[in-house]
């Protein structure tokens, strides 16, 4: 299998999803593998924006597979709105999207986190968009965190209450009272009791040649990071 990567050389805005979606033609597997729902992504076509924050931008493409990778943080209730918003299009995300079971999940409690710790660093604050994503990434890298798989399991809300609780702790020693908005905690619960999670892709794509190039699927991956080291890992 060829991979391509597509790496952004800046601190992102490079136009990284326009490029990718003018090359995903070229292309049987579009896949995401690392970074947080930012600013995100602009497409526009048809006189329509479109505004996509997790997933990749070759999901306008039909016949193409698109893969959030397990290097990928996931807000839920921001890739909740993403879903609904891309879905209008009439969109097969069932058979196009998925994700896989090891990507993180960015907790209401982490972007509260992501406040405290700029509060705290005041005149030195690094400007964070304060959506979590550094905390999550810690907390991954800690192996304390929480992944989309983690959803299906009948502790899930076990593990839950137990990072939310070492959380808690960091609040306080940070003398912050967090603010969970309902929304976000409506949609963590929902998202357990349904047990649902899109599967990791398996699927190894077609065997075509793609424009006379060797035969085989071809693996488009984009992040805005200065290495590869860990694009392999992909579901």
């Amino acid at each position: 299998m060829k991979v391509d990567v597509l790496l952004g050389l800046q601190w992102g805005d490079e136009g990284k999803g326009k490029i990718v979606d003018v090359l995903t033609p070229e292309y049987d597997v579009i896949a995401r593998f690392q970074g947080g729902p930012n600013a995100g992504h602009t497409l526009e076509f048809e006189n329509i924006k479109h505004v996509l924050h997790s997933i990749p931008s070759g999901i306008f493409h039909k016949n193409k597979i698109n893969i959030i990778g397990n290097g990928v943080v996931i807000d839920p209730a921001i890739f909740k709105e993403e879903i609904e918003a891309v879905d209008k299009f009439d969109i097969d995300l069932i058979k196009t999207l998925f994700i896989s079971k090891k990507a993180h999940l960015i907790l209401p409690t982490h972007r509260q986190l992501d406040a405290a710790s700029e509060k705290a660093k005041g005149r030195t604050k690094i400007g964070s968009t304060l959506k979590g994503i550094g905390p999550t990434y810690m907390d991954k890298t800690g192996r304390n965190g929480l992944r989309i798989g983690d959803i299906l399991s009948d502790n899930f809300k076990e593990k839950y209450d137990q990072l939310v609780e070492k959380h808690n702790l960091l609040f306080t020693m940070y003398d912050f009272s967090p603010e969970i908005s309902e929304y976000e905690t409506r949609v963590y619960r929902h998202s357990h009791r349904n047990g649902r999670c899109p599967r990791p892709s398996t699927q190894r794509g077609s065997n075509r040649p793609a424009r006379g190039r060797q035969p085989g699927p071809r693996v488009r991956i984009s992040r805005s990071n200065r290495t590869t080291a860990f694009s392999g890992g992909l579901p």
